[in-house]
């Protein structure tokens, strides 16, 4: 990876050759990346390959500014979906579980890798895109769906619709809701509304436009697993940006390493969080 990058991106060349080790390497942020794209419009200069190679086109939500434009190789987009194949096993789901996606049909990569992620592990997928809530609840039982995947507000929103249509959600037939596209889930009084709502389990993951789907629960749901086979995590204090002791709260910094055509090398995500060294009883962290 690092021989490919130094001959082809231009944005990580310098910092590649310069460095010895990976601890040398510097960091990115998003300010850097934004900047970048803005002097070499409309994509940066993060590109590994030539133009031609990409086959998706993706952006942040851009809530708190300009958003970021992110590409994918073919390659680089079935590592996406290797990613949200480690959420949805995580969470128990299963071939033959039938997955209902309510996400509507946009720029917005987490409807798109849940939606094939979902496809790659054997799993029937029903696209809820485009449809009111009252048109997705029915979808719901109409369909047999078991599992509900949507933002954690969304499914309280779909839990007061059905409120009012006096539809029983929890005796429906989804057995698991996975969360993405905000916080929410891993609240304990957010999760514990969604699960007694549905009568079905619920998950949160965590992911980036720009990095992946990095994280995600497991049946355990001890916390958050990062995926260690496909990203580097790190914690540093963010004012020092020296790495913390472990088990000490500090600003997760990832590095993913499945896409090489436009890679995060060391990104400060801005989050702040606590890696345990605690092995999980699930075996996967």
């Amino acid at each position: 990876m690092r021989s490919i990058l130094i001959e082809r991106n231009r944005f990580y060349r310098d910092g590649l050759t310069k460095a010895k080790t990976f601890a040398e390497l510097p960091f990115t942020t998003k300010e850097e990346l934004l900047e970048d794209q803005a002097f070499n419009p409309p994509f940066g200069s993060n590109l590994t390959y030539p133009i031609e190679n990409y086959v998706r086109i993706h952006q942040t939500s851009g809530t708190a500014g300009t958003p970021l434009l992110w590409l994918d190789t073919q390659e680089s987009w079935d590592w996406w979906l290797r990613c949200w194949g480690e959420v949805y096993q995580g969470a128990g789901v299963r071939p033959g579980d039938r997955v209902y996606v309510a996400f509507s049909f946009g720029p917005f990569i987490g409807f798109w890798a849940a939606f094939e992620g979902a496809q790659r592990i054997g799993a029937m997928v029903i696209p809820g895109g485009g449809q009111s809530s009252e048109q997705r609840l029915h979808a719901l039982f109409e369909r047999q769906a078991t599992v509900l995947v949507c933002t954690p507000t969304y499914a309280l929103r779909l839990a007061e619709v059905a409120h009012q249509q006096c539809l029983d959600l929890a005796r429906g037939p989804i057995r698991i809701t996975v969360h993405a596209g905000e916080p929410g889930a891993g609240i304990p009084e957010t999760r514990r509304r969604i699960q007694e709502a549905f009568g079905a389990r619920t998950f949160d993951h965590v992911g980036m436009t720009e990095m992946g789907a990095y994280g995600f629960e497991c049946e355990a749901q001890a916390g958050l697993h990062i995926n260690e086979d496909e990203f580097i995590a790190e914690m540093i204090d963010p004012e020092t940006l020296l790495p913390v002791e472990p088990d000490r709260k500090g600003e997760l910094v990832l590095t993913n390493l499945g896409r090489i055509g436009m890679p995060l090398i060391r990104y400060r995500t801005g989050d702040l969080g606590l890696l345990s060294r605690e092995p999980c009883s699930c075996g996967r962290a």
